[in-house]
Order: structure tokens, then sequence, then C-alpha cells
């Protein structure tokens, strides 16, 4: 029986440090408000750990998987990255994440999303 703990213990130990050693996106802006066609516009993302945004790449992916490194900075709250992106067509696109955690662990990540088409007023 003893065994049995000190191996669970062990398996605990070695694995939940895999997992919090990473950055992962906690909250998306894109959650909660539509990027705009034809309107440049920022991202917040936050993640779980502090960010070496100096070691870090930051991609947006649109139609034909053409991608295009954007700028990015540190957010006012600690885990927080503002994306720049360009005015964008209606249609489907996605951020590809390439984040480096400040204990030095490299995380990837995929985050999609869709611009809307313009709706027209009268």
């Amino acid at each position: 029986m003893k065994k049995i703990h000190l191996l669970i213990t062990f398996f605990l130990v070695v694995f939940s440090s895999q997992i919090l050693s990473h950055a992962v996106v906690t909250h998306s802006s894109l959650d909660v408000t539509e990027i705009k066609a034809n309107q440049p516009t920022q991202v917040r993302l936050t993640f779980n750990s502090r960010v070496e945004l100096d070691l870090s790449q930051i991609f947006l992916v649109s139609r034909g998987d053409k991608m295009q490194l954007v700028n990015a900075s540190l957010g006012q709250n600690p885990g927080q990255v503002v994306i720049d992106l360009p005015a964008l067509q209606p249609g489907e696109y996605a951020l590809k994440l390439s984040i480096f955690a400040a204990d030095g662990h490299l995380s990837e990540d995929i985050v999609r999303f869709h611009v809307l088409p313009e709706t027209v007023t009268k």
C-alpha cells in the first residue's frame, strides 16, 4: 500500500509541474468582442503565467494558410498580451501562438475567430 501512495505522489508531482509550467490562454477578448471588418483592432489574451514576449511569436493565419507575423506587447496585467491586428476582410482567421512562459517552457496554441461582414445601416 505504501508503494502505491509513493507512486501516486510521484506522478502527481511530475505531471502537475508539467501542466503548471506552460502558458495557457485563460481569457480572450475575442470571446466577448467581435472583430469589425475593415478596421484595425487589438486582441487581448490573458495567460495563466507571465510571458516572455521577446522569445514568443504570434502569427495571423488567413485563408490558404497564409501566415503573417503580428505585433504584440505586454498588457497592463501580469500574463496579458495585446495583439495588433490589421484591418481584416470578412472571413475565418486564426492566431497561431508560440509562447514562452516566464519559466522558459514553450506553449503552442491556435485561437480561431471570424470577422463578420459589415452590416448595412439605412
